[in-house]
């Protein structure tokens, strides 16, 4: 049975991290929704998840800049 209440939480927790880690996790997501870890959601869950998490990261113009070290150059050359 679904949780919804542990998927909000989920949601929530993961937004308050920031962007890049809302983009990182459905990147994982995207990838192995099957083996993703989080917080021992059900795959119906994790999937509820992804899915709440893309409708959040769609009212965004433009991607979040994820800091990478060393990747400085890569960004400033992609805005030009």
């Amino acid at each position: 049975m679904v949780d919804k209440l542990k998927v909000e939480q989920c949601v929530e927790s993961l937004c308050q991290n920031g962007c890049a880690a809302v983009n990182a996790t459905i990147v994982v997501l995207e990838q192995d929704i099957n083996n993703a870890s989080l917080d021992g959601l059900l795959p119906e869950e994790c999937e509820m998840v992804l899915s709440e998490l893309k409708t959040i990261m769609s009212v965004y113009d433009r991607p979040c800049e994820i800091n990478v070290p060393g990747d400085a150059f890569v960004r400033k050359a992609a805005q030009n």
